[in-house]
């Protein structure tokens, strides 16, 4: 999937912010398009086939990914408990991970979303979602939420870009994207394992204190 997209942006090079933007929206919507792949092939793309592109992509992904997150909270706002009830947000926002993730804004506050941006499988929209249905300040969720995914696309993007430029155009994602992918697959692994050791943590404390 991810070679026919990166064949059509290069067909449509003056079009590709543009895709890359309304394909992040979408994810907004729980939608299963990886954002992280997502991401990891704009930056390769930039650095190989279309390096005039590189800013107009670099801000698609940017803006596409906190109006993304924007779409998740305000979804989880607006129905709130309701979507445990959906069909299509049920496996997402569950009253199991609805529960932890509370827990996790309650005691670590920003950290939940700077950690919970790392973690793909769904958990990403859980953690908007449960924001919007806590009711958390929309101005406070903007700044957490911006710093944090400034931090994640830029690393990601430019690490993804300059993996691109050492390679040979002709060989865009043969020869490049597995270090990019490697390197986002023990990110996630890593920010995954913190997640469940922390949440197993939750889970135990409020045994005990049941």
């Amino acid at each position: 999937m991810i070679e026919s997209i990166t064949e059509w942006l290069t067909i449509h090079a003056d079009h590709a912010p543009l895709f890359v933007f309304g394909l992040l929206l979408i994810t907004g919507f729980s939608f299963p398009i990886s954002e992280d792949i997502l991401v990891i092939g704009t930056g390769v793309l930039a650095g190989t086939v279309l390096p005039e592109k590189t800013v107009h992509l670099f801000l698609a992904i940017c803006i596409g990914a906190c109006l993304s997150d924007w779409i998740a909270y305000w979804i989880g706002r607006k129905l709130g408990p309701k979507l445990a009830n959906m069909r299509m947000f049920r496996r997402t926002f569950s009253p199991d991970r609805q529960a932890v993730v509370q827990r996790f804004f309650q005691r670590y506050g920003f950290l939940t979303l700077f950690i919970g941006r790392l973690i793909p499988f769904g958990v990403r929209n859980t953690i908007f979602m449960a924001a919007g249905a806590g009711r958390m300040h929309f101005g406070r969720f903007i700044l957490s939420d911006g710093i944090a995914t400034m931090v994640f696309s830029t690393t990601i993007f430019f690490l993804a870009f300059r993996c691109g430029e050492q390679y040979d155009r002709l060989h865009v994602f043969v020869s490049s994207i597995g270090y990019v992918v490697g390197f986002g697959l023990v990110a996630s692994g890593l920010a995954w394992y913190v997640w469940s050791r922390v949440a197993a943590e939750q889970t135990g404390d409020s045994q005990l204190k049941s």
